[in-house]
């Protein structure tokens, strides 16, 4: 496949510091050697503070990857234009995405707009290039909210804004195929925030409870609890009354260390506990310690994931080692949706033929075809409009010495991906 990153790429300089300063707003600047073209600006919004700050985790190594690809710009129908990443941190707040997106727009004049972080990050983004007729691509964010929190259909769609992440299907396809690995009473506790991802995972015809009963689980649902909530006694108490074995759940880290910590001094011990989005991070385990054996959870990337990247030629394992050997730090998933989210919108951009042409860009995300470290990014032929998904399998938490590792398996997906026996109960 032609790779439209041959003729862009070679070196460049950042801006001085910028790697080190990403939770304020920043500017990732060309060479001067470009001064007299127009910069095609990309604008990325991102939660760096706040709750969801793990998923801006990988931003500075990633971003400082990509160097060597924007470093020669972008060569569009009549002359080679540099590249700038505008960088706006969320802080974790829909409403502010929402903010710093308009300033994007209408201060910045981006000509394509990314974004990642879950649906409290994307959707403002989305329905922000939407309203402002500008390209947007994003992922880390189920398709559901995204669609159907944004008051559309699969078959309607979008006209700016795309998405290429994974469905709630794929998730309980997950998670499934993980319990079935193991021997339970199949009743399942649902604890889900009053949230966007948590109205999502608990929503009656498309979530967790009409899945659980097709597939002959009881679910105990102990209804929406606050966001950022500190004290789960009455969940802990309805679950042990109803003899659960299984606990699925999407929290965020504060609100996963103060269930997971009262259960165990409560005395709830379910032998499985499958939780979504807080368990992304290893660094989650090791807050929580040796309770942390044996969580179970969807696995969006990992190192041993079969891809080659089209347009830097790493697999997942050189990116995770690279990681490893620049931070020091334990490998993590969202290097994989971060990495292939930069690959796409450069890639797009490229493809347009003119950047500034917001019609020309909407046509290259179209066209996409692109194989990530992720996977294969490829909207045409979807059945949900404006959304391509990537393999999402089934993990395991395991303790070995003084690191937690993540094991896959279960893979209820046509990808081969290698799956390690089943769940350990905890």
């Amino acid at each position: 496949m032609h790779n439209p990153f041959r003729k862009v790429l070679p070196r460049r300089t950042f801006l001085a510091g910028l790697t080190a300063t990403l939770a304020a707003p920043a500017v990732l600047r060309v060479s001067k050697s470009f001064a007299s073209s127009e910069p095609v600006r990309i604008g990325f919004v991102t939660p760096q503070t706040g709750p969801l700050a793990f998923f801006g985790e990988p931003d500075p190594f990633i971003l400082k990857r990509f160097e060597k690809l924007i470093a020669a710009g972008i060569a569009t129908k009549d002359v080679t234009r540099p590249v700038e990443f505008v960088i706006k941190d969320s802080q974790s707040s829909a409403n502010r995405a929402s903010e710093v997106a308009s300033q994007l727009i209408l201060d910045d004049n981006v000509d394509l707009l990314i974004a990642a972080g879950g649906p409290d990050t994307v959707n403002p983004v989305a329905d922000q290039a939407e309203v402002n007729g500008v390209p947007m691509v994003a992922n880390s964010c189920p398709w559901q909210p995204f669609v159907f929190g944004r008051n559309s259909t699969p078959e309607k769609g979008f006209d700016w804004s795309w998405l290429f992440a994974f469905g709630l299907e794929d998730v309980i396809a997950a998670y499934l195929a993980l319990w079935q690995t193991i021997e339970t009473n199949k009743k399942v506790g649902m604890m889900f925030a009053n949230d966007a991802d948590g109205n999502a995972w608990g929503n009656a015809e498309f979530g967790f409870p009409a899945a659980l009963a097709k597939a002959g689980y009881q679910g105990v649902d102990a209804g929406r609890y606050t966001p950022m909530a500190d004290d789960f006694t009455a969940q802990i108490t309805a679950f042990k009354k109803a003899g659960v074995d299984i606990v699925v759940a999407t929290m965020v880290p504060p609100e996963f260390f103060a269930f997971w910590t009262q259960a165990a001094q409560q005395g709830f011990k379910p032998k499985v506990a499958s939780i979504g989005k807080t368990l992304l991070l290893p660094k989650t385990l090791q807050t929580i310690g040796g309770i942390g054996n044996g969580l179970s959870a969807e696995v969006s990337w990992h190192r041993t994931y079969p891809y080659r990247s089209a347009a830097t030629g790493e697999t997942p394992e050189s990116l995770c080692s690279a990681w490893e050997q620049e931070t020091g730090r334990q490998w993590i998933q969202l290097l994989g949706s971060k990495h292939a989210l930069f690959e796409i919108a450069l890639d797009v951009l490229a493809r347009s033929g003119d950047p500034s042409d917001r019609d020309a860009v909407v046509g290259a995300i179209k066209a996409t075809d692109h194989e990530t470290v992720a996977g294969r990014v490829k909207w045409e032929g979807s059945p949900i409009k404006n959304v391509t998904k990537m393999p999402i399998v089934g993990g395991q938490w395991m303790k070995s010495g003084d690191k937690f590792e993540l094991i896959i398996r279960a893979n209820p997906t046509k990808e081969p991906i290698a799956a390690s026996g089943g769940l350990v109960a905890l």
